[in-house]
């Protein structure tokens, strides 16, 4: 990390190489970042796997909703197949295993946990808290990883498991009403009350001395997803304490 900010590399840099997949996480680690980010489901048959949609289709060749598919066949698919521009070679959904084992040594893992989702209604995966934890304790990354979600109610089944790793709400207008009343109050006791220490917040949410505030409540402030060099230059400058972006290759210019 940087003495300024954490430098977040979205789903691997999405806008650099098919997100989510081996190869773009190693192109992450080939710039300048500080972590990656990415996304975990469970397939039928209890395999976590980092895609970021609760369909197959718009990512890869195939077709289906994660929670019927089997990982053999997740494991089929290519899931350059849409990438634009295209892609020279065919790339895998990785497990989360395989890609904390591509991170270990060399860069924090910022793990979104996903809901499920069917016929427009979400629901939480069996026991996919559980099966992160043993995979990040397996890897040896438990001080490593930063577990994040916009399901705030399995951050704290994360803290049951393992007290001291690191959780973070992630906050869109979805889940929080900026201009309601007293509505930071009400969202920094929320935030407490899930035991986390990041706020992980949508920048289009982002106000001037925002960050200042957040810090005087003690929680730290991570913006997402910022893909303009002028938004990172100008959220580097106001204090943030992370910023995610689909261009990890612009970091080496802010």
């Amino acid at each position: 990390m940087t003495g300024k900010f954490q430098r977040v590399a979205h789903r691997g840099g999405s806008q650099l190489a098919p997100q989510n997949t081996l190869a773009a996480f190693r192109n992450a680690l080939a710039l300048p970042i500080d972590a990656i980010e990415l996304d975990v489901h469970l397939s039928r048959d209890g395999q976590l796997v980092v895609i970021h949609d609760n369909t197959v289709e718009k990512l890869t060749d195939g077709e289906g909703n994660i929670l019927d598919l089997d990982f053999a066949y997740l494991r089929s698919l290519n899931a350059a197949a849409h990438f634009p521009g295209g892609w020279p070679q065919a790339q895998q959904i990785p497990t989360l295993r395989e890609v904390l084992d591509l991170a270990k040594g060399r860069v924090q893992v910022c793990i979104e946990i996903k809901s499920s989702k069917r016929d427009g209604q979400h629901g939480r995966y069996p026991g996919i808290a559980k099966k992160v934890m043993d995979e990040v304790r397996a890897a040896g990354m438990l001080n490593n990883v930063l577990i994040i979600s916009f399901d705030w109610l399995i951050l704290p089944s994360i803290k049951a498991l393992e007290p001291h790793v690191q959780t973070g709400a992630l906050i869109s207008r979805d889940v929080w009403t900026p201009d309601a009343e007293h509505a930071l109050d009400n969202l920094f006791t929320q935030v407490a009350a899930l035991r986390c220490e990041w706020l992980d917040m949508d920048h289009r949410l982002y106000t001037p001395g925002l960050a200042d505030l957040v810090h005087a409540n003690g929680f730290k402030l991570g913006l997402w997803t910022v893909n303009s060099l002028d938004e990172l230059r100008m959220l580097t400058a106001a204090g943030v304490d992370s910023l995610t972006t689909d261009r990890p290759d612009l970091f080496a210019r802010v």
